[in-house]
């Protein structure tokens, strides 16, 4: 019973997408460490990470889902907002930080109710 919530595609593509957006708040939280830098270029998770696991999702299986690894990437195509090149705007850092946290929340709500769904089976009650 258990293999079959954990091992839904549903499921283990939100665990890889949490583990997306808290690799994603590291990025971000050092892109605004770093605002003050010298030449300090940001950095996100590698937009190639997303195709890469529409692929998986389509091709379908869990195994496949699994082996899609986000990674950082320096962003280049940021212009630089400070004569030393460092390429970091807090603002727009910020907004990012924000749309990431709500992506999370969504996501951890989505995997919470899946294990309460299995709570309830269970058990037989609701909450």
């Amino acid at each position: 019973m258990l293999e079959s919530l954990y091992g839904r595609e549903n499921y283990v593509a939100a665990k890889k997408l949490l583990d997306v957006a808290e690799l994603r708040h590291r990025a971000l939280t050092s892109n605004v460490a770093n605002a003050e830098t010298p030449g300090y270029q940001r950095v996100d998770v590698d937009a190639a990470f997303k195709l890469k696991l529409e692929r998986a999702l389509q091709a379908g299986g869990v195994d496949k889902i699994q082996q899609a690894q986000p990674t950082l990437k320096i962003d280049t195509a940021s212009i630089a907002v400070r004569p030393d090149g460092n390429n970091v705007s807090i603002d727009q850092e910020l907004l990012e930080i924000n749309k990431n946290a709500l992506e999370y929340e969504f996501l951890t709500s989505y995997v919470s109710s899946s294990i309460q769904r299995l709570k309830t089976t269970i058990t037989g009650r609701n909450g």
